[in-house]
């Protein structure tokens, strides 16, 4: 018996979260393109199949399919959402384009407890929808599990081949009882919950060891999370055959070189490139956000390989995580691109190095647990995520040394005062930027015409989505007060209150 789960991906944006409900639920999974070819399948071995959601409809022209070979397979296998609306079409089903399209929160009708629905209370069930198509006539052997408050089909299932189909997504939180929904797929597949980070850790090393052989490994370490992490797990996976460095690119918070260096000291020892001059003057009158993100990347690029050839490296290692996939690069489904970011997309093409992801498919909480198993210092493990651009993305319009200078003091004020409210590891981002804006003041008996300050923070459980939170307002009267009494150039500071969607929780 297999203890893996196989996720088809046809193009959700949802479809890690799947990956990642499964492997909270101590199983293994991994998510291969919808197409993969089914003996290729047959080699995983699954021992369920999960089939993710996607924005196609399945009768346009190239809509995503997998082999129908896999509804042979004998095994469970669960569709959401565009999944559930494949296996339907391919059983002999009907699918429609809805007259009534269901999208964000909805209620859906338990008709029949089954096994998926078992220890689940009430008949009225809380879920996130997301469709405009929907199954109008159920294959033969499938019954109604449920319906919308629409009355349309929102899960189907045939118990004697254990298939079955969500119309809404159990994998989001906005579902509360999704991760009790697939535990239960779990239980009827007969997989147990023995998988955990310790499992993935080993694992990593392992491919590591086999990928990279007897060559170097060049790795760019941020001080962020994601990339010492990354570094402590390869230097125990290679040894002395890493070459990190750290590059102080002009674009970074208030003494940051200097705190990166202490924290890191006895788990790597890392080179320190100085780097703003070619930076800023790669930057200097730039305005657009992509246009800077490219810019800075490329000087990444430049860096990289300077450093490849010094080191003799063969192989880069980049702490990419799944959020910084899905917004900027298709992956393994037609999602799509958000924003360009430096650690995706582009790398492999323009540079002779192979690279290295190892947290491609994690989350942010993810990977601060390896961080803890690994024994990284508690202040890297629990930083809040930057931006690989830097303040460069968090000042709009132009960068100069002055609005820098402003930036950075701004920032590091509110970092103060999250730290001493006892908020900094509570919340997912704080953070001050820099609007291309000036307000007219009065400090002291002058009037003044400065800048303004937006204050942005959120909470998020992977960075996927987010919301704003509703800080006390003493605390934001006394960030206020500070950077406007202490930060020269600053008159104005406002709160941000948008959420992820339809913002993002960066501004640029």
């Amino acid at each position: 018996m297999s203890h893996k789960v196989l996720i088809l991906d046809f193009g959700s944006q949802y479809t890690q979260l799947i990956a990642r409900r499964i492997r909270e639920l101590k199983v293994y999974s991994e998510i291969v393109p919808c197409n993969t070819a089914l003996e290729k399948i047959r080699e995983f071995n699954p021992g369920a199949l999960i089939l993710s959601g996607g924005p196609a409809s399945v009768y346009d022209k190239g809509a995503p399919l997998a082999d129908p070979g896999v509804l042979k397979l004998g095994i469970p296998i669960l569709g959401i959402c565009y999944g559930m609306q494949w296996i339907a079409h391919e059983l002999g089903g009907r699918v429609e384009a809805g007259k009534v399209r269901e999208y964000g929160p909805g209620n859906v009708r338990i008709l029949k407890r089954g096994e998926l629905f078992e220890g689940i209370q009430g008949e009225d069930l809380p879920v996130w929808m997301s469709h405009g198509d929907h199954v109008t006539d159920l294959p033969g052997s499938f019954e109604l599990y449920g319906d919308s408050t629409n009355g349309l089909i929102a899960a189907i299932g045939d118990s004697h081949r254990r298939i079955y189909g969500l119309q809404f997504h159990p994998e989001v939180v906005h579902t509360p009882a999704g991760k009790e929904i697939l535990k239960n797929f779990l239980e009827l597949s007969g997989l147990k919950g023995d998988w955990g980070m310790e499992s993935f850790v080993d694992q990593k090393i392992r491919e590591i060891r086999e990928t990279v052989g007897e060559g170097r490994v060049l790795c760019a370490v941020s001080g962020g999370v994601d990339s010492s992490v990354m570094a402590v797990l390869l230097q125990r996976a290679v040894g002395d055959r890493l070459h990190a460095f750290f590059v102080d690119n002009g674009l970074l918070r208030q003494d940051e070189t200097s705190r990166v260096i202490d924290l890191l000291k006895g788990h790597l020892s890392l080179n320190v490139i100085r780097a703003e001059d070619r930076f800023l003057a790669r930057l200097e009158g730039v305005t657009d956000p992509e246009e800077k993100r490219k810019k800075i990347g490329r000087e990444f690029i430049a860096i990289f390989e300077e450093e490849a050839a010094k080191a003799h490296c063969r192989f880069l290692a980049q702490g990419t995580l799944y959020p910084d996939l899905i917004e900027s690069v298709s992956f393994k489904g037609p999602s799509a691109t958000i924003k360009s970011h430096h650690n995706v997309g582009g790398l492999p093409e323009k540079m002779k190095l192979r690279l290295i992801e190892p947290f491609r498919e994690l989350f942010k909480d993810e990977v601060r647990e390896i961080g803890k198993l690994l024994g990284v210092p508690e202040e890297i493990v629990w930083r809040q995520p930057f931006p690989g651009p830097g303040l460069a993305v968090r000042i709009l319009g132009e960068l100069t040394g002055e609005r820098l200078k402003i930036l950075r003091e701004a920032d590091a004020i509110v970092v103060q005062e999250f730290k001493r409210a006892d908020l900094y590891g509570k919340v997912w981002q704080s953070f001050a930027v820099l609007l291309p804006v000036k307000t007219v003041g009065v400090m002291g008996d002058s009037r003044t015409y400065e800048n303004v300050i937006a204050l942005r923070v959120v909470e998020s459980q992977d960075g996927m989505t987010a919301d704003w939170v509703k800080l006390p307002y003493d605390l934001m009267e006394t960030i206020s007060r500070r950077i406007i009494n202490e930060v020269r150039g600053v008159n104005r500071v406002v709160y941000d209150i948008s959420s992820k969607p339809p913002a993002t929780i960066e501004w640029e």
